[in-house]
């Protein structure tokens, strides 16, 4: 059964370097091709819109500016907080917690800073204001079925695993 509103599934293997050229992330070869349903949000945007330019069998090597990535830096994001107000007393630079701002906004933050009164937090992603480099290999490209659709996500050829 196909879908009415074009909705697509993509499925490809990738290398993810930063602009040094360091190895930051890679599909497993032998887990197969990474899936994702266009306009779902489970990729970046960027590199999204040049994936769906791609035909089966294509490669690519595409650079995406921070914007087009995880967005650029906003030290807004970064903050002070008095450690007697920090719930948790054993804390460490580089742990990530799960901090509810609002009702419907839930975000990791970051241990970056210690001091003996203050936890600095930062909620940029980690790969905010970074140039990202894909070595992509474009492996499936299909209409999505009604029922990923009705999940909001793409589900892989052997089944899918919620």
């Amino acid at each position: 059964m196909t879908n009415s509103n074009n909705t697509m599934v993509l499925g490809f293997h990738y290398t993810l370097k930063n602009a040094k050229g360091e190895l930051l992330d890679q599909s497993d070869a032998d887990a197969g091709p990474l899936y994702f349903m266009t306009g779902s949000g489970q990729i970046i945007p960027g590199l999204e819109q040049k994936l769906l330019t791609m035909k089966t069998g294509d490669k690519a090597n595409l650079k995406l500016a921070a914007a087009d990535a995880y967005g650029e830096r906003d030290e807004a994001l970064v903050q002070d907080i008095p450690r007697e107000k920090f719930p948790k007393k054993d804390v460490e630079i580089g742990q990530v917690f799960e901090i509810q701002y609002s009702e419907n906004d839930l975000r990791l933050v970051t241990v970056t800073n210690l001091t003996l009164e203050n936890v600095t937090l930062d909620a940029n992603h980690p790969l905010a204001g970074e140039e990202l480099h894909f070595d992509v290999t474009l492996e499936e490209v299909r209409e999505a079925t009604e029922e990923e659709i009705s999940h909001g996500h793409a589900h892989e050829p052997n089944g899918h695993h919620h």
